[in-house]
């Protein structure tokens, strides 16, 4: 009876790590969730992560229920910093983050107000 105990584990165990290296040759396989093309970059990351940290300057305004950066010529930037951004609600301001041009919207690093 004893003999039988071990060999259930023994199987299950060269079962357990038979099925974990299947997985994990499919993954390199297909390159994972986010690798895509020979680079292994996403488009998430030549979209976001290569973009360079910018400073605008500009005046935080309500537009369509949410608060936008509206900089000098009048062109607005949505904001992702929503809570942070109503803190500075009609006030100029300088935000520091990283730009999506695409979808106009900034990824805020920073707020501060712009001193006179």
């Amino acid at each position: 009876m004893r003999d039988t105990f071990w060999q259930f584990i023994k199987r299950d165990l060269s079962l357990g790590l038979l099925l974990s290296a299947l997985v994990f040759v499919s993954a390199l396989a297909w390159g994972g969730p986010f690798l895509t093309g020979s680079s292994g970059v996403t488009a998430w990351q030549a979209r976001y992560h290569h973009s360079r940290v910018t400073t605008f300057n500009g005046t935080i305004v309500s537009s369509n229920g949410e608060f936008v950066l509206r900089d000098s010529s009048g062109k607005t930037y949505r904001l992702d910093g929503q809570q942070n951004a109503q803190l500075f609600a009609d006030k100029e301001v300088k935000v520091t983050g990283r730009l999506n041009n695409e979808a106009s919207l900034i990824h805020v690093k920073r707020i501060e107000p712009v001193k006179a």
